[in-house]
């Protein structure tokens, strides 16, 4: 249970520097920022994979860059449904905000596994 937390801190801190990175997202606040990550946790468990099942055959043919649109679209979602976070456009801030998310994310996460040990 601590480690789900931590990962959604995490994952809130990221929604947070993404924002303050790329131009067409804002977030008002962090605890906006805390309840979009919930929601983004939501969303990539229930509706992204039946996303991933329906867009398989465009994905094959793009050889998975299609992926990054997919992750852009789903940031777009989780931004319509939570006050006080906004994304411009799926396009530029959704695929770009997206690949800064994972890149954010992931570097938090490594730093604080490594501090563990």
């Amino acid at each position: 249970m601590k480690g789900l937390i931590l990962r959604w801190v995490i994952n809130a801190l990221a929604i947070y520097l993404t924002a303050s990175i790329i131009d067409g997202i804002t977030i008002d606040s962090f605890m906006a920022s805390l309840f979009a990550a919930f929601v983004l946790g939501l969303v990539n468990a229930v509706i992204r994979p039946i996303f991933d099942v329906i867009v398989l055959p465009l994905n094959i043919l793009t050889l998975g860059l299609f992926t990054f649109v997919l992750n852009g679209v789903t940031l777009w979602i989780v931004a319509q449904t939570v006050s006080g976070f906004t994304v411009e456009n799926v396009f530029f801030a959704g695929i770009f905000g997206a690949l800064i998310l994972s890149i954010i994310s992931t570097i938090l996460t490594t730093l604080i596994k490594g501090s563990r040990r």
